[in-house]
């Protein structure tokens, strides 16, 4: 039997199912770049408001920009918008249910007019994104908008035929500005820093190259509320969908698994209303600054703290470095030498109890979050998640030993590619090859890898900075033992100072 809704009755015997009306939904959110996190955070949010407080007006609808979203595509036009959210506990238990929040998808690439129509129509109060770091367009060091991307080149010249998010946002703002509608809220959900604000800006940018006027009344009337987004989503795997399968006897081709935890900070910032998220746990804040620095410097940085280390090492998951008690004991140093200083006081958060969370998050043994996903594009990560950390305690003279450990080990990790086992490391990046040609210049240029403006910014300029990373790369070129190099920075009296 198919997850659909023809088969829901039936289905509802089994797991939970939505009790709401699915086709008396209206869609209020447009959601761009639907994948594993976005059904297991906002389109869950949503699905409990549709729950708990019959919120018709917020039903969701998928758009798929590239050709690389068919197959999301597919699976969500042949289950009518439904699928299986998969919640493992630490304890082993299991709470999956149906989500029924997304009612519709479109794929983008197949009819650009389709999707302009709809973000345009009087319904659609929201477009919301997730697009990945590299779908906002900018260039890490200035920040600027890239012109020179053949896409955006070919959205200036033709505006009725957009590519990119920014050429459908301002196709769908430029109608809904002609037949008199209010805009809608522009919703970020990446882990960017200031993800509204880098919003506008690039939308901003684009706009007024391509339509001045209209780039004016968006820089009046739109709103781009920061938010900060935080829950634990592995990539679906075999086992996930045969779960499933055999648990609830139906077939979902593309289910959802993720952890108990789950948050959502949003700077209360919406030009033509918003859902009750309120009502469901999310919180509303006047700046969500502190929040968003304090996930991105915590969680994002932790992971990749565990990960870059963790693959050279041979572990597979988050929960196995965890398991390990050296790394274990490695990032919690890390957090609370270096990241904590720099974070200071955050209203209504214990950061001790935040770090504990995020130890017992970490452990969770049914999660197996593969260390694949958590080292991809290091390159578009670790300028956001480690570096500001690193750059902002040699301001301060505070401890940098382990977050520039971290540089050291993706330096090796791009160079060798391969585990202590003298097996492959399967390296997912745009710039993998660039990052691997830096690497291998370590003997004619020990700092070869860091001459990468864009990534490592000035960190090259800090005498401070040379004499930690010189004696780490050396080390880690003489002697590849992770867990020797680990253990000996972990002791208070490692220093070159």
């Amino acid at each position: 039997m198919k997850l659909n809704e023809s088969n829901i009755s039936k289905i509802r015997t089994q797991i939970l199912v939505p009790s709401y009306n699915r086709q008396q939904l209206k869609t209020g959110i447009i959601h761009v770049g639907i994948g594993g996190f976005h059904r297991s955070h906002q389109a869950y949010y949503i699905h409990q408001l549709l729950e708990k407080y019959s919120a018709t007006d917020w039903a969701i609808c998928g758009v798929g920009l590239r050709e690389a979203d068919r197959n999301m595509a597919n699976v969500l036009k042949n289950q009518d918008g439904l699928y299986t959210l998969v919640t493992q506990h630490p304890n082993g238990k299991v709470e999956s249910e149906v989500i029924g929040s997304i009612t519709e998808y479109l794929l983008a690439v197949d009819n650009p007019k389709l999707v302009i129509d709809k973000m345009a129509q009087p319904d659609t109060k929201i477009v919301s994104l997730t697009i990945t770091e590299g779908g906002y367009n900018f260039n890490p060091i200035t920040g600027d908008f890239n012109f020179e991307n053949p896409d955006i080149q070919h959205e200036l010249a033709n505006p009725h035929e957009p590519k990119t998010v920014y050429g459908y946002i301002t196709a769908a703002l430029r109608k809904r500005r002609k037949q008199g509608l209010p805009p809608f809220t522009i919703l970020s959900c990446d882990n960017i820093q200031h993800n509204g604000d880098m919003t506008r800006k690039m939308v901003l940018a684009f706009a007024k190259i391509q339509d001045a006027e209209l780039a004016e009344w968006i820089e009046k009337e739109v709103g781009f509320p920061n938010s900060m987004v935080d829950r634990i989503t592995p990539v679906t795997t075999p086992q996930i969908i045969d779960l499933v399968n055999s648990e609830y006897n139906y077939m979902d081709e593309w289910p959802v698994v993720c952890e108990p935890y789950i948050q959502w900070v949003i700077e209360d910032n919406f030009v033509n209303g918003r859902p009750a998220l309120e009502e469901v746990g999310v919180q509303f804040v006047p700046d969500v600054t502190p929040y968003e620095k304090m996930k991105i410097r915590l969680l994002n940085a932790g992971h990749s703290v565990l990960g870059i280390p963790g693959a050279l090492h041979g572990h597979k998951t988050i929960n196995a470095c965890m398991e390990d008690n050296l790394f274990a004991s490695f990032m919690r140093q890390f957090m609370d030498k270096e990241a904590t200083p720099i974070l200071g006081t955050i209203e209504g958060i214990d950061l001790t109890v935040y770090k504990d969370s995020l130890e017992e998050r970490f452990s969770n043994p049914n999660i197996k979050d593969g260390l694949n996903r958590i080292c991809s594009e290091s390159s578009a990560k670790l300028p956001k998640f480690l570096i500001p950390t690193i750059k902002e305690n040699l301001v301060i003279g505070g401890s940098v030993k382990y977050g520039i450990f971290i540089l050291v080990a993706w330096c090796y990790y791009s160079d060798k590619g391969i585990d202590i086992q003298n097996s492959q490391i399967d390296i997912i990046d745009e710039r993998k090859e660039e990052l691997n040609q830096r690497a291998k210049q370590y003997e004619q240029d020990q700092l070869s890898f860091l001459r990468i403006p864009d990534i490592f910014g000035s960190l090259l300029e800090n005498e401070r900075f040379r004499k930690h990373y010189s004696k780490m790369i050396e080390a880690i070129y003489k002697e590849p033992n992770i867990h020797k190099l680990m253990e000996l920075i972990n002791q208070d009296n490692y220093s070159v100072e």
